[in-house]
């Protein structure tokens, strides 16, 4: 009789067990962010740094957009880009900085497996809408300081929309197709990502399903939305460049260069750390220099761009000076 219960004891664990490994191999309820969690000790100033962070990134952001909205004399194809790059910079760093803030602060780290899908889905596509825009911005300025004559143009109404509406409808199906890729993936190892958000890398190393596909078109799509933008920002400012260095007086090529060089500071900081991580072998990923690089690009360059725009070109500052109210009483 002892030995029959101990056999359904066995059995009935033996079930579960089998019930429980098919489970975790099939579908996941959670994963796990660990982000910071190895260096408890930093968690205070790391939350107070990046809840800094992005207060100025929102705050700034949205100055800007409100102060090009409210300036007639900023509603040139320029700032319209500018405008966009800003709220596309709030919502960037509003997909991914939030869910930190929770996870240092009440040490959750649990994510659910759509609720990380769907962080991956915009951050892949605010990312992607940064690239192309950066380099529409590059050509705008490519237009102004080569072809002044032609700028209104080729730079009409009509066409800054264009490019700005293919930019979004470039960026989300390229985003869509590698979610969907990612969403039928079997996680049957760790659920445990070593990052704090649902990066592409963390989140391939943990599948064990053949990836092969989704490498090929990561990379496609990598090239596509991260090589071409680059080498039209790269040959844009060759051609300014080239132009600038003919400018005969001094004043004109700084004029030049400080309404060119924020926007080059920015292209260098984004694609500098994109390139990093995502130009490599999915194998050769570290977690550590993923996450130091991602901290650039997802809270610091997001944070830089109204300061970089903003105190290096006079339209902006008195555009903000009056936005303030401070410009009626007095002039800037």
């Amino acid at each position: 009789m002892v030995d029959k219960e101990t056999s359904r004891v066995s059995s009935l664990w033996s079930l579960q067990y089998t019930y429980q490994a098919i489970r975790n191999h099939t579908s996941i309820a959670d994963f796990l962010l660990l982000g910071f969690s190895e260096h408890p000790e930093q968690l205070p100033l790391l939350f107070g740094l990046f809840l800094g962070m992005y207060l100025v990134t929102v705050l700034g952001n949205l100055l800007v957009i409100l102060a090009i909205v409210a300036d007639q004399h900023l509603h040139t194809p320029m700032y319209f880009f500018l405008a966009n790059l800003s709220l596309i910079d709030t919502c960037f760093s509003c997909t991914i900085v939030p869910k930190v803030l929770v996870n240092i602060l009440t040490q959750h780290h649990t994510i659910s497996h759509t609720g990380c899908l769907v962080q991956m889905y915009f951050f892949i596509a605010l990312a992607l809408l940064d690239d192309f825009l950066l380099a529409v911005m590059a050509y705008d300025r490519y237009v102004a300081i080569c072809l002044p004559l032609h700028y209104t143009t080729i730079m009409c109404p009509q066409r800054c929309l264009l490019l700005v509406a293919a930019s979004w409808l470039c960026a989300h199906p390229l985003a869509f197709s590698l979610t969907l890729l990612m969403s039928q993936f079997s996680f049957c190892a760790s659920h445990s990502i070593p990052h704090f958000f649902c990066d592409l890398l963390p989140l391939l190393k943990l599948a064990c399903s053949d990836t092969q596909l989704f490498q090929v078109m990561m990379f496609a799509e990598a090239v596509l939305s991260g090589v071409v933008p680059l080498a039209c920002v790269l040959v844009s400012y060759a051609h300014i460049m080239h132009t600038i260095l003919r400018v005969p007086s001094a004043g004109g090529k700084h004029k030049v260069f400080s309404t060119c060089g924020s926007h080059l500071t920015v292209v260098t900081l984004f694609y500098g750390t994109v390139f990093l991580v995502y130009f490599q072998p999915s194998s050769s990923y570290s977690a550590d220099t993923g996450m130091a690089a991602s901290v650039v690009y997802t809270m610091v360059t997001p944070m830089l761009n109204p300061f970089v725009y903003s105190l290096r070109n006079r339209d902006m500052k008195g555009a903000l000076w009056r936005l303030s109210g401070w410009g009626r009483c007095s002039p800037p």
